[in-house]
């Protein structure tokens, strides 16, 4: 082998063979993809309606929220859709019983209750309530700090609201709170 002015008195190397980087490294060069996604937190309800378009329209003038996306079923009907309210998400779609997608009964009310905190929960009240919900519990100040409310939407779904209005000390809630269960009977 000759050897070069630059290599004189050292052994020339020969160049590196690239190797195969392993399949793990692989995914680290890709774009690193969230397993939340960006908008979503871990929690996010999947409503079932009988009418989602008209529920979608409800959610809108009851709690402000603002459609996201919507995807459209062949006959018309809403397969999924998303709608965000304050800094949350909804997703929801059409009644689809053979998906095992079922919405509430019309009367008896849901299982699940959603439940959101609000700047001013007597000002979305009334406007969940002129949008047509009914009213299970007008807002009232709790004995836990918040001004609290509940209703139901025109879809069988239940609402809860607050503002929360004070941190209230453990000892102190607790006083409150056994004065508000002998309050109920």
């Amino acid at each position: 082998m000759k050897r070069s002015r630059k290599t004189k008195g050292k052994q020339a190397k020969a160049p590196a063979r690239a190797k195969s980087a392993p399949k793990k490294a692989r995914r680290a060069k890709a774009k690193k993809v969230s397993p939340v996604p960006r908008g979503y937190h871990t929690v996010t309800p999947h409503l079932v309606c009988r009418g989602a378009a008209d529920a979608m329209a409800f959610y809108q003038k009851a709690f402000g929220a603002r459609e996201i996306m919507r995807m459209p079923m062949p006959d018309g009907g809403i397969a999924h859709a998303e709608m965000q309210i304050g800094d949350s998400r909804i997703m929801l779609g059409d009644e689809a019983p053979a998906m095992g997608a079922s919405a509430p009964p019309t009367v008896g009310g849901s299982s699940v209750n959603i439940f959101l905190y609000l700047k001013d929960v007597d000002k979305v009240f009334a406007q969940a309530k002129a949008a047509g919900a009914t009213v299970d519990m007008p807002p009232t100040d709790m004995f836990w700090g918040d001004r609290y409310a509940k209703l139901t939407d025109p879809f069988g779904h239940k609402w809860s609201m607050a503002t929360h209005v004070e941190d209230v000390p453990p000892k102190e809630m607790a006083r409150r709170s056994a004065e508000f269960m002998s309050a109920q009977g």
